[in-house]
């Protein structure tokens, strides 16, 4: 049988699992997710990935900004679900609505559970050294994240692998284990397990202050923490030139060899001490410029042996 499913979801992360369902022959009765937000220089209203992927499809949209109100639970539950879709919507679900689809509601969670269970799980498995990681379908329930795990399935992390490498990654492998779920769901097969109690971690948002890079930091956690923040937000850190500061942001790098004090350029490409080894930057933007490599960007900025970087 086909099943009746309500997506929710909001970023680009979200967008193949959609698909994939369309594609696996499941009707979606309606796509939830968040509202049109101002971006860009212009500052014009920007529908998020998953409303533009539905609507070219001709899918229903709905834009709720919050779900509490009392019409809300109402509209949910006339269109008759029966199980709701929930990937990176950025929303939580009231019990009403999570009660509301026949077999409830499925999350697809990039990490796996319950290592890295909140908002930014690709980002902070990078950052902290992980070397695998992975997606898991989980059956929502009222804690963050705290669900019964129902399918999983790993991923190594490669060691210059970077946040948006892994985020695509994970998007594909996720999107498939999201079909596998909601086939067996529909066998009647689909068997969830609670979460381990040790182990839990929890994925904060990136906050600004995070993203300077601290050169006085071991290489290691230098090279981590450009490669989880790449490309958004970005590690960044500050250079004179052309007689100014200017903010740059890393995009890539590799570990090398050297040492030197914090922040020294120790030749003249781009390897950096920093407070034990050095790392070698490989992919850099300035300041409303596109990426570019560490060579393009030597062409026209000069960072010379013994220059400081702050």
């Amino acid at each position: 049988m086909r099943l009746r499913i309500i997506f929710m979801g909001t970023p680009d992360f979200a967008v193949p699992t959609l698909r994939a369902i369309l594609e696996a022959g499941h009707e979606v009765v309606a796509v939830y997710s968040q509202p049109p937000r101002a971006a860009g220089r212009g500052m014009a209203l920007r529908k998020s990935p998953v409303q533009q992927a539905a609507e070219e499809t001709g899918l229903a949209v709905l834009t709720p900004e919050r779900l509490k109100s009392a019409e809300e639970p109402a509209r949910f539950g006339s269109l008759t679900p029966d199980v709701a879709v929930v990937v990176a919507y950025r929303l939580i679900l009231p019990k009403p609505i999570l009660d509301a689809p026949k077999y409830g509601a499925l999350n697809l969670h990039a990490s796996l559970l319950p290592r890295w269970r909140g908002a930014a799980p690709i980002n902070r498995a990078i950052m902290a050294g992980d070397t695998e990681t992975g997606v898991a379908v989980m059956r929502i329930t009222e804690g963050l994240d705290a669900g019964p795990v129902c399918l999983e399935a790993r991923a190594p992390i490669g060691a210059d692998e970077t946040a948006g490498e892994l985020h695509d990654a994970l998007a594909t492998r996720g999107a498939r284990l999201m079909v596998h779920a909601l086939s067996a769901l529909e066998g009647g097969g689909l068997d969830c397990r609670p979460q381990a109690e040790g182990g839990v971690t929890y994925a904060e948002k990136i906050d600004p202050a995070e993203t300077r890079i601290d050169w006085s930091r071991p290489a290691r956690e230098v090279h981590n923490l450009i490669r989880g923040l790449s490309p958004y937000p970005g590690a960044w850190f500050e250079i004179d030139l052309n007689g100014k500061p200017e903010r740059i942001k890393a995009l890539r790098s590799t570990l090398a060899n050297g040492s030197g004090a914090p922040g020294l350029a120790l030749d003249n490409k781009l390897t950096i001490a920093c407070g034990e080894g050095a790392v070698r930057l490989v992919e850099v933007q300035r300041a409303a410029k596109r990426p570019m490599s560490a060579d393009d960007f030597l062409r026209g900025a000069t960072i010379a042996h013994g220059t400081v970087l702050g």
